[in-house]
């Protein structure tokens, strides 16, 4: 596996698209404080795993917790922003 690969998915003379995010580790036993954020460009980073942010998927925000492999991703990605169909048949008949 090669991490710069997933961190360089656009021209690689641009490099990652990292945003500056508030990002606090919480001390243990404190309650972690979610990270509300609406850069669903921004780029996963190592030090993002085990945090827990919200996305803003146009409507409502997303609760995203991070793991190992979603590093290299974007934020977006893990927020939809359409719901899948479903067919629903009048109830008329």
């Amino acid at each position: 596996m090669r991490p710069t690969l997933f961190l360089c998915k656009r021209s690689v003379w641009k490099g990652p698209n990292i945003v500056p995010l508030p990002i606090v580790r919480p001390k243990p036993g404190e309650k972690q404080v979610p990270i509300r954020t609406q850069a669903r460009a921004a780029t996963i980073l190592p030090n993002f795993v085990g945090l827990k942010f919200q996305v803003h998927n146009g409507k409502i925000y997303v609760d995203v917790t991070v793991t190992e492999n979603m590093v290299g991703h974007k934020l977006g990605e893990f927020a939809p922003t359409r719901k899948p169909f479903s067919y629903k048949a009048s109830k008329n008949k």
